[in-house]
């Protein structure tokens, strides 16, 4: 599955609100604003809920982790294959909650690449994201973590991180599509980040634990365009 840009990419994290049966319905109000609104949305998964999601909606589906093992003896981890299998199109990779050793994060994308699996690769300021251009992931998520899941967004509170990491990901490779997250809940925040430069946010709490996401994605979408 292709993916277009800007792209608007939902982690669902593992919060009850976004968990199997609540995971579907979030991911259906995701694909119904996409064709509503022709916003291109994604939606990051616990692998758990990748193959029901996958089953019912046609919007881009990427796991919110993988391992770089390959089939065999590694109980308890998640191989890219199994993901692929699911119906996934994509994982992230080194998120803030789930960070990774720079040589792991290179075998990872290395290992989904193999695969046709897409990476979006997770940075927590714009250095780290310039040293992760060089591997050349699909994307490159930057967010300060000490905003994230606090309401306060990066387009507000630091717009320069993204000004430079948009800058500093592309001195590196022009292949990468940079995009910002961390407390982006309004579509002032998405329209915001688009205009410094980026090719996309990563959201999550500002649309699985709002009372209404479906309106949230909406105002997601509009701000797309405007």
């Amino acid at each position: 599955m292709s993916i277009q840009y800007p792209l608007i990419m939902v982690n669902f994290k593992t919060y009850s609100e976004s968990t199997g049966a609540n995971a579907l319905a979030i991911a259906r109000y995701a694909e119904q604003v996409s064709k509503e609104y022709g916003a291109r949305i994604a939606v990051a998964l616990q692998p758990a809920d990748i193959l029901r999601v996958t089953a019912a909606v046609g919007i881009p589906v990427f796991a919110q982790h993988v391992d770089a093992e390959k089939p065999g003896s590694h109980t308890g981890y998640v191989t890219p294959e199994s993901v692929k299998e699911a119906g996934a199109c994509g994982a992230l990779v080194n998120h803030s909650e789930h960070r990774l050793r720079l040589d792991i994060i290179e075998d990872t994308i290395k290992r989904c690449r193999s695969l046709g699996l897409l990476t979006c690769t997770c940075a927590n300021s714009s250095l780290v994201g310039k040293s992760l251009a060089a591997l050349e992931p699909d994307m490159i998520a930057v967010e300060p973590p000490e905003l994230i899941g606090s309401g306060i967004s990066v387009s507000k509170a630091k717009p320069e991180v993204i000004s430079e990491s948009v800058k500093a990901i592309r001195s590196v490779s022009r292949n990468v599509r940079p995009l910002c997250g961390a407390g982006i809940t309004t579509g002032e925040d998405v329209s915001s980040s688009i205009r410094l430069g980026a090719e996309g946010v990563l959201v999550a709490s500002g649309v699985v634990k709002a009372k209404d996401p479906k309106a949230v994605l909406i105002d997601f979408a509009k701000a797309l365009h405007a």
